[in-house]
């Protein structure tokens, strides 16, 4: 019995897991931080393909 109570203690107290889940509390911020930015994000990523695209058409002339 005593071996079994050592195992489930053992297994109460692992730690692996860990990194597991704050990986994923990571990514559930980000990505509310993504849905909370989206409006700005899009801009952002608009003003810059532009200025990518008008950039690029001036050195290939």
């Amino acid at each position: 019995m005593s071996d079994k109570l050592k195992s489930f203690k053992d297994f109460i107290f692992e730690e692996d897991g860990m990194g597991t889940v704050e990986v994923i509390l990571i990514i559930v911020v980000l990505i509310g931080l993504v849905i909370i930015f989206k409006k700005q994000l899009q801009t952002l990523v608009t003003k810059a393909f532009k200025k990518i695209t008008e950039d690029s058409n001036t050195v290939m002339s």
